[in-house]
């Protein structure tokens, strides 16, 4: 990480040093010192970085260097934050010039002092490496060649990214747990999974719980992760959210406010009658399960526990009690390992005769632990398959880190390897996500905002910051060291998380390295100098200190009682000067303290989800703010000053009126921009903007969106029938859209566009809210379309002729959308399609599919239809359909899907493996599973 602070440090020096900055004699020289003294030494901290740990002082030299960069980096932003003035032009502008440097002397003074300090000690440092250059023998030009080179993922494709690793060696213990799930009785039984950590326990109960005949057999499921630091009272929230979300009925009032007995009753009363299985995922001691059995009615109904664990007594206690099974999870077989390793490394070819030897040997070192095969089989996949000496190197690494009887520790020293071997704009990106709490999946487009805001991402030419930092999101995916955790339905990732062990790791490494100070209790130890500070709860001691005057970040994370609003005040009057990234999330702010609008370098403010209910004038004084996230808040208006934001990327902002289980006209609010703000020449992200029909500045905004050429996403509300032309021709400018929603003024509003003839090319996902006078005639041209929503749109024309033609449409929702008796999916048309949801068509009496038709379709809804009395004509042909649904349909049609009947159309959907019927009884959901 000493690499990365150096590398940091020296695309900063490059443009200042080439400026013309006023600089008192001596101290240009001075800094042009420092950097070569910093370029000598950069050669050598990859090699240093990944063998510090098992040398204390090259342990001691790269801290050395370290804590250099950073002082040097925080010289350098105060120059810029006090000196750094423009002054005008012509002769004012001269005398401004001349008073402004007589007024600063002293300052310059000072950081020229502070220069001359830091010279002597990098050169003192300099000296170290010299040492150990001697010691470790390294060449210079060749190690800094390997080192810079950042091009490695211009070569790569999606492909990588969406490709699943092949499991291997689950079969036979999928086949003993299933058993074990649906058969032996009507008594509740307990089922542990025991292994050390990475022999894939959450992987493989994680299949079982997802397979198809599972779901079935089972009316209610829960996945609970305890992990080491559980909290009951949470756990119990969890499992009743999940409970209660999985039948569609809301959580009861009063659960947040809950006692822990409450809980627990409530959570026992709701299982009293169902046949359920609960996993409990990652049980580090008795105590999670003393504290929880209790909870879980032994109702004769065949219900069944799942736990995950690394310790052989706790396994055993929970089975004894209902005379359950332990299911001791064993490293893959040597073929198996070398399945999985081939699979990874090699994407599933085979192996290089040239390279099966050292495979061979490397893999043996692994242990049959398939977490450590998939983390070095992605390290060796990034290597060059002719550069057997590269392989021989790594395995000799290898082969001193995995030696020894203690495998978790071997385990975690295999996956530091993963981690040095990353280049160094990698390294700080990965330690970085230490912030987030243990288990929590991390959305992806919030990972890639927080790291350009921090300068983490290197410019390239012909991508913009966000494509290169997908790119780096994209290596990590690809060398195993996050993992999908949620796709969006084209199948891209949107969630990601770190296995417990990696994140150990990062945490531990991202401590040590002064990447994030963490303060979760009162007297917490804190670095020297905090650099970035992460706050969890209201009891966290947040006053100021001299440590925090290099402060660059601050997470205020939620949920809390109160904010230490003069605690933080203080923080920011005194030490955030250099702030780029604020973050308040789920916290209980309701305004935003006026010293925040002092933070003249932030970036990123982060409001999501707080009581906050205004933006005040004085946001315009954020000049470098690139990210503005107001979803969730109060805020309905945005000042005339959020103009002067050049620099603004990502604006967002939306409010659901209500969490409801179905979206209804209205339940989404927007936010009013100023009527000029096609000016914001940088935006990206505009979610979501609402149109003020109240005054003549809603026509201006619809026109203004035009002069928006970078927006990749736009959502606008509140649309009237005669904004239709002025947004088409907005919306032919914007050439790099990808995502696109409308949303009319009423229900019965026409959304008229008819007159957009120049589709944007990159166009993928399309929601239409607001009636269709006719079926837009441009959509049949976005080949690129993944994702359509059609709602209110009052179609009386079938839509399906004018879009089964659509390459590759995954998902349609038709909500209101049409107003026709039938619907018919005809031969050879949505060969893409995996998900249609047909809701609140009132008209629909039939549903026809042909043969040969959605060849592909993974989900079926159909909702609030009353008219229909027949399944889906043809639903038989769907051989690949996992989910059928059915909610608020007639009771015609309920009936033919009777078990006990058996009649043509109960018989024609038995090869799906989810059927569900939703009803209302006593205004609460309920649901039926077939």
């Amino acid at each position: 990480m000493a690499e990365t602070a150096v590398f940091h440090l020296l695309a900063k020096l490059a443009p200042f040093l080439q400026g013309e900055v006023n600089l008192l004699s001596g101290v240009r020289e001075a800094m042009e010192d420092i950097r070569d003294e910093f370029e000598r030494m950069s050669a050598f901290l990859r090699v240093a970085d990944a063998k510090e740990e098992s040398d204390p002082q090259l342990k001691v030299w790269v801290k050395q260097v370290r804590d250099a960069a950073y002082d040097t980096e925080d010289v350098l932003d105060k120059f810029k934050l006090h000196l750094a003035h423009h002054h005008g032009d012509g002769f004012g502008g001269f005398l401004r010039k001349v008073f402004y440097l007589a007024k600063t002397l002293k300052a310059r003074h000072q950081i020229a002092f502070e220069i001359q300090r830091i010279k002597s000690r990098v050169i003192n440092i300099s000296e170290g490496h010299k040492r150990y250059h001697d010691k470790y023998g390294i060449l210079e030009q060749g190690s800094r060649s390997n080192v810079v080179n950042n091009s490695w993922y211009d070569y790569r494709g999606d492909a990588l990214l969406l490709e699943e690793a092949k499991l291997v060696g689950i079969e036979m213990p999928k086949r003993q747990l299933m058993e074990w799930l649906v058969q032996g009785g009507s008594g509740l039984k307990a089922i542990s999974v025991v292994g050390m950590g990475g022999l894939g326990k959450t992987t493989l109960v994680k299949k079982v719980y997802d397979a198809a005949a599972v779901k079935k057999h089972f009316n209610s499921h829960a996945w609970l992760t305890v992990s080491e630091s559980f909290g009951v009272e949470d756990l119990l929230k969890d499992m009743i959210q999940q409970l209660f979300r999985e039948i569609m009925q809301p959580v009861p009032v009063g659960v947040e406010t809950m006692s822990i007995n409450r809980l627990k009753c409530l959570a026992n009363d709701f299982l009293q009658q169902r046949r359920y299985v609960v996993v409990f995922d990652d049980v580090w001691n008795v105590n999670a399960w003393e504290a929880i059995k209790y909870v879980l009615p032994n109702n004769n109904c065949g219900s069944r526990v799942i736990l995950t664990t690394r310790f052989t007594h706790i396994a055993s206690t929970c089975c004894e009690e209902t005379n359950g099974h332990v299911y001791d999870l064993m490293p893959l077989s040597q073929e198996e390992s070398w399945t999985l390793f081939c699979n990874k490394t090699f994407r599933g070819n085979l192996c290089p005769p040239n390279l099966k030897q050292i495979s061979l040997r490397i893999l043996k070192r692994c242990e049959g632990l398939p977490l450590a095969i998939v983390v070095i089989s992605g390290v060796l996949a990034t290597k060059d398959r002719s550069r057997i000496d590269e392989w021989e190197m790594l395995y000799r690494s290898l082969g001193a880190e995995l030696e020894g009887n203690d495998k978790l520790k071997s385990m975690k020293k295999a996956l530091s390897l993963s981690y040095n071997d990353l280049p160094h704009y990698l390294k700080i990106c990965f330690l970085y996500l230490s912030i987030f709490p243990e288990d929590q999946k991390m959305w992806s487009e919030r990972i890639i905002r927080l790291w350009t805001a921090e300068g983490f991402v290197n410019a390239i030419e012909g991508k913009t910051i966000e494509e290169v930092a997908k790119g780096y999101l994209d290596e990590l995916f690809n060398r195993s060291l996050i993992q999908v955790a949620k796709r969006y339905r084209d199948g891209r990732p949107s969630h990601f998380c770190i296995h417990d062990l990696m994140r150990e790791i990062i945490v531990s490494k991202a401590r040590e390295q002064n990447i994030v100070t963490t303060i979760c209790r009162q007297g917490s130890r804190r670095p020297e100098k905090v650099r970035r500070l992460l706050i969890r709860s209201t009891s966290d001691n947040v006053e100021y200190s001299e440590r925090s005057s290099q402060l660059r970040s601050l997470f205020v994370w939620g949920p809390m009682d109160s904010l230490p609003i003069a605690s933080l005040r203080e923080l920011f009057s005194r030490s955030s000067r250099l702030l780029n990234v604020l973050d308040f999330e789920c916290t209980p702010l309701d305004t935003i303290p006026n010293e925040v609008f002092k933070l003249i370098h932030l970036r990123y403010l982060g409001l999501r989800n707080t009581k906050v209910k205004m933006v005040p004038k004085l946001i315009g004084k954020l000049e470098k703010l690139e990210t503005l996230d107001l979803i969730g808040t109060y805020v309905t208006e945005l000042p005339d000053e959020i103009l002067h934001l050049q620099k603004l990327r990502n604006l967002l902002s939306y409010y659901l009126k209500s969490r409801i289980t179905y979206f209804e006209f209205g339940d989404i609010r927007g936010i009013k921009a100023p009527s000029q703000i096609g000016s914001l020449q940088s935006l990206q992200v505009l979610v979501m903007i609402e149109v003020d029909q109240r005054s003549e500045g809603g026509v201006s905004i619809v026109k203004e969106l035009g002069r928006l050429t970078q927006l990749r996403e736009l959502s606008i509300r509140n649309l009237r029938r005669e904004d239709g032309v002025t947004l088409c021709s907005s919306i032919e400018k914007l050439s790099n859209l990808r995502r696109l929603d409308i949303i009319s003024t009423k229900e019965d509003e026409i959304l008229d566009l008819q007159s957009l003839s120049l589709v944007p090319q990159f166009l993928n996902r399309l929601n239409l809210t607001g009636r269709l006078e006719k079926f837009p005639h441009m959509i049949p041209s976005l080949h690129g379309l993944v994702a359509l929503y059609l709602r209110w749109s009052k179609l009386r024309d079938d839509p399906l002729q004018s879009l089964q033609e659509l390459p590759n449409l995954a998902q349609l929702l038709l909500e209101q959308a049409y107003e026709g008796e039938g619907l018919c999916f005809t031969a050879g048309g949505f060969q893409r399609l995996k998900y249609l949801h047909l809701h609140k068509l009132k008209g629909l009496r039939w549903v026809r599919v042909e043969e040969g038709a959605m060849p592909h379709l993974q989900d079926l809804t159909i909702r609030n239809s009353e008219l229909m009395e027949e399944v889906p004509s043809g639903i038989e042909h769907l051989t690949n359909l996992q989910t059928f649904e059915l909610c608020e349909m007639s009771d015609k049609l309920i009936s033919k899907l009777d078990r006990e009947v058996q009649d043509e159309d109960y018989r024609n959907t038995a090869h799906i493996p989810q059927v569900r019927i939703w009803y209302r009884e006593h205004d609460q959901w309920k649901v039926k599973f077939l």
